[in-house]
């Protein structure tokens, strides 16, 4: 489907990587599938999406809009002026961009943009990462055309009439790692025949995982395994000496990975938290995974990610509370039981969705067409 070139496009939404990364990918399928379409974002100030965006190449403006803090705080008595200015601020992005369609991805910024979207008749959607969505999903869900959703039942929180399955989008260098085993033992200077472990908490780390490799890496050594170890920026140092004193060679911390498709290349076994995206991109790679949900995620929704594969034995779930005295010693069994590998491998396979940026952006296309 090919649109004339004067259509305008806004994507709203941010605050996590989870949100952004979606966004990213689903502007430049939109721009793949008509090169001449204009696209504009629409974040939170002070958020990462006003850095990461325009590093993508996209042009981004910022509303003064936040979340309402769950414990008691003056910063709440904030929020009603922030959401009106933010309405107020929407409405004239609007009125200036003049867009055929709109899109949210969740995060603060989505939910006055959407408002005002739908409350001027223009044609919107939002994607929905999560097996259980947040409020804004919740409240826009009544108000737009099309929800494009990752996880089965989710007619129970939307519409059923507008719900399409589509998948998260993912970051592209991650859809073929197959054959990249070898250039990531080299980047990472590893030895790409021994067992490699993974371990990412997110961009910006994960304490309660962080704190269980600490405490048992000498395990790891001993079993003769790899470790790759994105940390995080604030345990980075903590764990670069425990690496240092044991003078083994095959623990690699990082405090971020840029290469992250290296990275699962590399891997035979991934421990993560479970948020949205981190949880799709595993079902693409495929690799065997022990997920570590965030206790205190909103709704409690990581873990409900996590059980949306565990219900199909396509992971392995260690409770926040529990991984103390239980994940390395998960770790290290699931590392010995070659045959579940392989099992969880074909299952978490079978989830995987690896174009869903197009499949939304041909849902967004068709909104302006028809």
């Amino acid at each position: 489907m090919q649109l004339p070139d004067s259509h305008r496009v806004i994507i709203s939404g941010g605050g996590t990587g989870g949100h952004i990364f979606p966004a990213i990918a689903i502007a430049k399928a939109l721009q793949k599938a008509e090169p001449g379409i204009e696209l504009l974002f629409v974040g939170a100030e002070g958020k990462m999406e006003m850095e990461k965006v325009p590093a993508a190449g996209f042009k981004i403006v910022g509303l003064n809009i936040t979340g309402i803090k769950r414990e008691l705080s003056l910063q709440n008595l904030k929020w009603p002026l922030k959401l009106m200015s933010s309405l107020f601020k929407a409405r004239k992005i609007i009125d200036q961009f003049k867009p055929q369609a709109a899109v949210g991805v969740g995060g603060y910024a989505s939910g006055p943009l959407l408002y005002i979207a739908t409350a001027r008749k223009i044609p919107s959607l939002i994607q929905e990462q999560n097996s259980y969505p947040g409020i804004t999903n919740k409240l826009l869900s009544k108000r737009v055309q099309k929800i494009c959703v990752a996880y089965d039942k989710m007619d129970r929180f939307f519409p059923a009439k507008n719900i399409i399955k589509t998948g998260n989008p993912v970051r592209s260098d991650i859809l073929n790692i197959t054959g990249k085993r070898s250039e990531a033992a080299l980047f990472f200077e590893l030895d790409e025949n021994k067992t490699t472990l993974l371990i990412v908490g997110g961009s910006q780390g994960a304490r309660t995982i962080n704190e269980c490799i600490y405490k048992d890496l000498a395990k790891f050594s001993d079993a003769g395994m790899q470790v790759i170890w994105q940390t995080g920026v604030l345990f980075h140092a903590k764990a670069v000496e425990a690496v240092k004193n044991m003078n083994y060679g095959g623990i690699k911390v990082f405090d971020f990975i840029s290469r992250m498709d290296l990275a699962y290349a590399m891997s035979d076994i991934v421990i993560a938290r479970g948020g949205a995206s981190t949880v799709s991109e595993l079902c693409i790679v495929a690799k065997p995974v022990v997920l570590v949900p965030l206790s205190t995620a909103a709704e409690d929704h990581q873990t409900k990610n996590c059980m949306a594969l565990v219900e199909k034995n396509a992971a392995i779930m260690v409770k926040d509370t529990d991984a103390g005295t239980s994940l390395v010693n998960t770790i290290l069994q699931l590392s010995d039981n070659k045959i579940l590998q392989q099992q969880m491998i074909v299952n978490i396979k079978s989830l995987a969705i690896t174009d869903s940026a197009e499949r939304i952006a041909s849902e967004v296309i068709s909104m302006i067409i028809n």
